[in-house]
């Protein structure tokens, strides 16, 4: 059909009478309203009044020609309206930019609708203890601080009011509304700003139609679109339907658990409202129940965010119920899974419920030579734990009483367990303890440690070790390259040096052995023997005591049943208060997150002392305790003493302690934040910023990284605003490619506090990515003119590139050389070097087998290394908590373990060149120390002196000889007597040699073989694991990354097992004094082998300091010998 050029004459049609002559307009029109749209829209009123009309015949044909013209005229929601009109008329099936445009509105639209009727209550709105928590704050001149802080900032930063309304990630979260926006509905919370007033037959429509959209997203198996509108609609019936049709639709393709997993990951990634994320949770819960062969990790992960204690020791009993193997093998993976993303309270409770745990309690086996395991801190666990849980208290009504009660009913105690049962009840308290994964770790870490002494050394003479500053970078530099190895080596060869530390010094080097022998349960106690507080000895340095019960709890970080009693003995004990300082920080790490309220009290106590020395690690150790616990007695206690004290640093340590506590609280900590970012104190406010880094950290949460943005930039406080730049690399680690686009700006501030937060901010998002573009920002900084921003550089830039050789990213080779060079210049900053020997520790962490994982294996958030994250960045006030962030060195390895729990021999594939991956090469040993010679400058008239010497001596040699000849003179061109030699040839000899390694290095990768086997207990990256495979024809099968277990497919046939080398008993060499000579390096494992290394500088540690009255006299140091040039040489 020809298209119209003109519509006047059909547009006049719609002025008769004759209904037949209107509906022929309205056709034609209709075919090619594209075209004549601008000439119609004058007559839509006539078009309008025709769809109106009862009378007419087709009303449907009015809307659809409506809807078009309104479309071209870009009134979506009226064009919308009207094609809901049209009814059949319009085409869902037709491909077409108007018809994609009406579905995208009405999905919109219907989304908008569903959430009217399923509205967003934040947490913080339903708790009745949420007002006991305003009380603590002081009422400002406005009133009071919590609705100030609404009204803080004109665009309300932690509101979503001043966002348009697109997804879940930019929804109302709160009741607060902008009254610019149209509501329908505003009393309502979570009401969606764009739903329109539709008229009932309508509404009923546009629900058709989106079923019909249903119904073809079934029909292609796009099942994932109807999961996405289902959450955004916050519908849970939908989604109950998505994953119940996928399952029936095709369970042997796996489309059940591909689409589960997606639901879990939209679940943990992009649902942002905690309430509703459990709500769905719950119901993944109850679906995964229901299905013959449930995804039994899927669950796990389910019970371990909704704390469903009771619901894991019931799955791991049914599973080792069952007997055969492969159930076996699944709740022994189960365990270590659990064991990686829970706390010590959810852990002790699953253990506590196991069958055989009372038994094991009544033994009372200590592992740690004399430590006692400490009684339950929770006599009464109802009421604790209520009182622990009180902010999120609609949880256990939403998600924990109904499937509590029926796994309750579901358990069966009249069959005793068999012998086999029992047998693999106790592997599983063993696994669920953490001894199991700590020991395979240790064990990892101790055969394949490949710490460059070199380094090491070089650190050590370039840095002054006179310097209190730079005694203490070069102790760090050494706990961080040896973490969790066992080797203290260091510290045995070079006594002379370790002599020199005083003070703090002294406190911080006795608790690197701590991070040095991380893990080492077996021996920890003993090991630090020597320098632990004894009560009828003499007293050595309270530094060194302090030290080791601060190294004591690192030892037993997140896993300190058998050593919390002794701690809590000695820290009331002793009045001392450096003593008291560092058995503080031993309590809060060893006793991470365990709620216990009678250590809390014994550190409140100690807090009301008012102590500016130990009230710092107090307030500290009380929010690790109360880790993640949201307990508002805690918060309560702790905000009326930061507002009561004097001391600045017993109030920094409370506002970090506040942060601790409302660890992944997400909205429920919204509260608290209103109140210390409304105070006038300063430190308090900077509690806040770490507040929010903590609570959303992972979340990606729009309304805190706005929040965080605001006060990065309107703060008056430079550690405020530094802190709000740093704290977005803990909200957006999940996303870390959108942190350089973020802080691109802030990098380039005029404030040295902001630019040394963006790089903490890249170095945290982005660690061990090796990501170029926070590369690329963090270079330019490495030369900033202010010391502490190329602190950060250095140390951001180590935690990017960790575990990163030339293969992986070729800019590591020059990062590594200029680190090199920053710790050798003596013009540089002491603040700068002092970044950069942190910076070569880190880089090499481990022994090079530790990356930083913020998140573990399973995407979960790696708890402790948040936690050690956030202490270690408080280095920039106190030196000490900077070991913290050995918390945050996750190993890298593939360790399989058997049936048995026994480490076998097997080979897995790498379908990568052996380079790619491999350990970054060792730096060479030079002959010489001396400065490399680039250009070297001579004389003319030394090279005339040189000439005629061998002139001279050739004509000597001669006439030795009894030869007459004549004697020659060496040809010298004249323009040699005017200008200066340069000896060009040695830079022109080096750029060649440069060339010549690169291309030999560049032709070996390419000779290299692609693909190769590795045994059970290397090393395998992340980046890796994608191309590990295993064979066909393997006995053991498969590998996922970390501890894992493997089914053995030949159970019958004799199995070869891996030697554990850290338990072999060393011959210990004696300890000398002198650090020219290296003694043997003396490894973990019997109990005088292994604390040889400790103890042989214990009676340097140990040693009074001279500044201590009363104390020993350190012996007047030898004169300083000066090495003078013999002038008489030429």
């Amino acid at each position: 059909m020809v298209s119209l050029t003109s519509a006047a004459g059909l547009v006049g049609f719609l002025s008769e009478p004759d209904h037949a002559l209107q509906i022929f307009a309205l056709q034609r029109l209709n075919d090619s309203i594209d075209n004549i749209w601008t000439e119609v829209s004058g007559s839509i009123g006539q078009i309008e009044a025709l769809y109106e009309d009862e009378k007419f015949p087709e009303p449907e044909l009015a809307a659809l020609v409506a809807s078009k013209i309104y479309y071209h005229l870009q009134d979506y929601n009226e064009s919308m309206t009207f094609a809901l009109g049209a009814g059949k008329l319009f085409n869902l099936d037709r491909p077409g930019e108007y018809e994609e445009t009406i579905i995208s509105k009405c999905i919109d639209n219907y989304i908008a609708i569903s959430a009217m009727h399923n509205p967003s209550v934040p947490l913080s709105s339903t708790s009745q203890n949420q007002s006991q928590l305003g009380e603590a704050f002081p009422s400002n001149a406005n009133g009071n601080a919590g609705a100030a802080a609404g009204l803080g900032s004109p665009t309300t930063p932690f509101s979503h009011s001043s966002l348009p309304s697109k997804s879940l990630l930019s929804r109302e979260e709160s009741a607060s509304f902008d009254p610019s926006q149209p509501l329908r509905n505003p009393s309502v919370p979570g009401t969606h700003p764009s739903a329109l007033a539709l008229q009932k037959g309508l509404m009923k429509k546009l629900i058709g139609i989106v079923e019909r959209l249903f119904a073809t997203c079934y029909a292609e198996g796009a099942y994932r679109q109807v999961v996405g509108i289902a959450v955004e609609a916050r519908n849970l019936e939908k989604l109950r339907e998505a994953i119940l049709k996928s399952s029936e639709d095709d369970r042997q393709k796996g489309k059940s658990e591909d689409l589960m997993e997606y639901v879990l990951d939209i679940c943990m990634n992009v649902v942002q409202e905690r309430k509703f994320r459990n709500e769905i949770l719950d119901l993944i819960l109850q679906l995964l129940n229901d299905i013959p062969n449930p995804d039994y990790f899927a669950i796990a992960r389910c019970v371990v965010y909704l704390d469903q204690h009771s619901m894991a020791s019931n799955m791991l009993r049914q599973l080792v119920e069952k007997g055969d193997p492969g159930s076996v093998a699944i709740a022994y993976q189960l365990s270590f899974d659990l064991y990686d993303n829970s706390t010590q309270e959810f852990l002790s409770k699953v253990i506590q419920e196991l069958p055989g745990s009372a038994e094991e309690k009544q033994e009372g086996q200590p592992m740690n030579g004399d430590a006692v395991r400490p009684a339950t801190p929770r006599q009464e666990p109802s009421d604790n734990s209520r009182e622990s849980d009180q902010l999120l208290s609609e949880l256990e009504q939403s998600a924990g009483p109904p499937k509590m009660s029926t796994l309750v009913t579901s358990r069966s105690r009249h069959t005793p367990p068999s012998a086999e049962d029992k047998r693999v009840f106790a592997s599983v308290r063993d696994i669920l303890q953490g001894t199991k994964s700590i020991e395979l770790h240790l064990e990892f870490l101790y055969r394949n440690n490949h710490t460059d002494r070199t380094i090491l050394n070089k650190v050590r003479d370039s840095l002054e070790a006179r310097s209190s500053i730079f005694h203490t970078a070069v102790t760090f530099a050494n706990a961080f390259m040896n973490s969790g190895t066992t080797s203290d080596t260091f510290f045995r060869d070079n006594l002379e040096w370790l002599g020199k530390a005083v003070n703090w010094s002294k406190f911080t080097a006795t608790a690197a052995l701590g991070v040095i022998h991380r893990g080492n349960l077996g021996q920890g106690q003993k090991l630090l023997e020597p320098y632990l507080p004894k009560e009828n000895a003499v007293a050595g340095s309270a530094y060194s005591q302090g030290g080791s019960l601060y190294a004591l709890g690192l030892i037993y970080t997140n896993n300190g049943a058998h050593v919390l009693e002794y701690l809590r003995d000695q820290f009331r004990g002793t009045q001392d208060e450096v003593v008291q300082h560092g058995g503080a920080l031993g309590l809060g790490v060893a006793g991470m997150a365990t709620g216990s309220l009678d250590i809390y009290d014994e550190l409140k106590n100690v807090l009301y002392q008012d102590s500016a020395i130990n009230g710092e690690a107090v307030g500290l150790a009380m929010g690790l305790v109360m880790l993640g616990t949201g307990n508002i007695r805690a918060l309560e206690d702790m905000v009326q003493y930061a507002h009561d004290t004097q001391h600045e640093k017993i109030v920094r340590g409370l506002a970090l302690g506040m942060a601790l506590i409302m660890y992944a609280r997400q909205e429920a900590a919204d509260e608290l934040v209103d109140g210390l970012l409304q105070d006038a104190d300063p430190a308090l406010r900077y509690g806040g910023i770490l507040t929010i880094a903590l609570a959303y950290c992972g979340s990606g949460s729009n309304k805190a990284v706005r929040r965080l943005l605001h006060v990065a930039v309107s703060d008056v406080s430079d550690d405020v605003r530094r802190a709000a730049v740093m704290s977005l690399g803990f909200v957006l680690f999940r996303k870390p490619k959108s942190v350089p686009r973020m802080v691109e700006l802030l990098a380039e501030s005029y404030n040295p506090h902001v630019r040394y937060g963006a790089t903490m901010a890249l170095g945290i998002a982005c660690a061990g990515t090796g990501l170029d573009e926070a590369i690329d920002l963090l270079e330019p900084m490495t030369k900033d003119t202010v010391d502490f921003v190329r602190q950060g550089a250095l140390i951001a830039l180590s935690m990017i590139l960790v575990q990163t050789n030339e293969a992986m990213n070729p800019k590591v080779t020059a990062i590594r050389k200029q680190l090199q060079k920053v710790i050798a210049d003596r013009h540089e900053d002491a603040m700068a070097k002092f970044g950069c020997a942190l910076a070569l520790g880190i880089i090499d962490a481990g022994g090079r087998n530790c990356t930083i994982g913020l998140q573990t294996q399973t995407g979960n958030l790696n708890m402790a290394a948040i936690v050690g994250m956030a202490v270690f960045t408080q280095y920039w006030y106190w030196f000490p908590l900077t070991h913290f962030l050995s918390l945050a060195f996750t190993p890298t390895a593939i360790i399989g373990v058997d049936q048995d729990l026994e480490i076998p021999k097997f080979q897995f594939h790498s379908n990568t060149r052996p380079s790619m991956f491999d350990y970054p090469p060792e730096q060479e040993v030079k002959a010489e120390e001396a400065p490399e010679k680039v250009k070297t400058a001579v004389l003319s008239t030394t090279a005339a002196a040189k000439r005629r010497r061998l002139v001279k001596e050739k004509q000597a040699r001669r006439e030795s000889m009894d030869i007459d000849v004549a004697p020659t003179t060496p040809r010298v061109e004249a323009a040699d007597t005017d200008k200066m030699d340069t000896d060009e040839s040695v830079v022109e000899d080096g750029k060649k040699e440069e060339k010549t390694e690169a291309e030999s290095t560049r032709k070996r990768v390419e000779r290299e073989k692609i693909g190769y086997e590795m045994e059970n207990m290397s090393r395998v990256l992340p980046g890796q694991l994608k191309w590990i495979s295993f064979g066909e024809g393997e006995r053991y099968q498969p590998p996922t990354g970390g501890v894992i277990l493997l089914l053995d497919t030949a159970p019958s046939e004799p199995k070869s097992l891996v030697e554990i080398k850290a338990r072999k008993k060393p011959t210990a060499g004696p300890a000398t004094g002198s650090s020219a000579g290296r003694s043997e390096d003396v490894r973990m494992g019997d109990a005088t082998g292994s604390a040889a290394g400790a103890s042989a500088a214990a009676g340097v540690l140990n040693a009074v300091d001279e500044d201590v009255e009363g104390g020993e006299e350190a012996e007047v140091p030898g004169e300083f010998e000066v090495d003078e040039e013999d002038e008489d040489e030429e």
